[in-house]
């Protein structure tokens, strides 16, 4: 099954998008055909400093590289390397009703969040329905509240077909991770960019410990039993402590005796163990840029490649093959 994702080089990567997303992709490449691509078209609606963009890019990349994926297993590119993406775009928007855009979960949210509207925000859907489709790709991974995304696509694919009066897409299933974890943030809120409330995942170590020792706690005394419900640090703490100190955790926090300084001391140690090899390694990768450029390049032809069928094919339907 080919299996198709993207991510949003809208700023540093953080443990979030790690355990919400970065790892069952990085798993799924042992057992589909993985197309994953860094979203540098869709972050234009947001990310407006050409030198941001271009950095967060490749870090992003040497991101999804240090974390394990394997450029011989899965296909990484970046999606403005392949200019067939928004010429399907254009042509899936013009099958594509307003209606079905306005009733988009996305865009009110992102209004709702202070993000100010602009057509690239509210057309978003048809730039994602583009490069679903253009991979035909089986399967999407998404979280539960994600579907809707994907039924867009589906309309959309619906419409074009009824239209054209022939078929030229395959209608993606969503991939329910189940298994997707919601990361707390500092302030115990859902980890996000949005709220500032991050732990990066290769920042400087000085400052991943300080961000780590900042997280919000009550003022429970060190030798009382602490309040699992609502926080934010036992939440993280059962997130990254290996098997054999999950005891330790919750003894810590049912019996007391252990104060929350030296509980986010214990959770930096964990983040450093984990993540230690991947930060290493994002460091040679973000030192070695030709590298990184070369796998992209790589993946590119790889898509073009792939994609070179649908597109003659879809051209043909419109009629605009010369």
């Amino acid at each position: 099954m080919r299996v198709l994702s993207g991510v949003q080089p809208s700023g540093t990567l953080h443990i979030g998008n790690y355990f919400g997303a970065i790892r069952q992709f990085i798993e799924l490449q042992h057992e589909h055909e993985c197309f994953y691509f860094l979203a540098d078209l869709h972050a234009l609606t947001t990310v407006h400093r050409g030198e941001d963009l271009t950095g967060f890019t490749r870090d992003l990349a040497a991101g999804f590289l240090a974390l394990g994926l394997d450029p011989e297993k899965a296909v990484l590119y970046r999606q403005s390397d392949i200019p067939e993406i928004p010429e399907l775009m254009w042509i899936l928007s013009t099958v594509t009703s307003m209606g079905l855009l306005q009733r988009c979960h996305s865009f009110k949210d992102k209004v709702a969040q202070g993000i100010v509207p602009n057509h690239g925000l509210f057309a978003y859907p048809v730039l994602m329905a583009a490069d679903i489709l253009i991979v035909d790709a089986n399967l999407v991974p998404v979280g539960k509240d994600q579907k809707q995304h994907l039924e867009v696509t589906r309309d959309i694919v619906a419409s074009f077909h009824a239209t054209y009066g022939a078929e030229a897409f395959t209608l993606p299933e969503p991939l329910i991770l189940d298994d997707v974890a919601v990361v707390p943030g500092l302030d115990g809120r859902k980890m996000s960019k949005s709220y500032g409330n991050t732990i990066d995942l290769f920042g400087p170590e000085k400052a991943v410990r300080k961000r780590i020792m900042s997280i919000v706690t009550d003022s429970t005394p060190v030798e009382a039993p602490k309040p699992k419900e609502g926080s934010a640090l036992y939440e993280l703490l059962k997130l990254f402590a290996p098997a054999s100190d999950r005891e330790w955790v919750e003894k810590a926090f049912d019996e007391g005796g252990v104060g929350y300084g030296e509980m986010k001391k214990r959770l930096f140690g964990y983040f450093i163990e984990q993540f230690g090899p991947a930060r290493s390694r994002f460091n040679e990768l973000r030192a070695d840029r030709g590298e990184v450029e070369r796998i992209l390049s790589a993946g590119a032809a790889r898509v073009r490649e792939v994609i070179a069928p649908l597109m003659d094919h879809v051209r043909r339907i419109v009629g605009i093959t010369h």
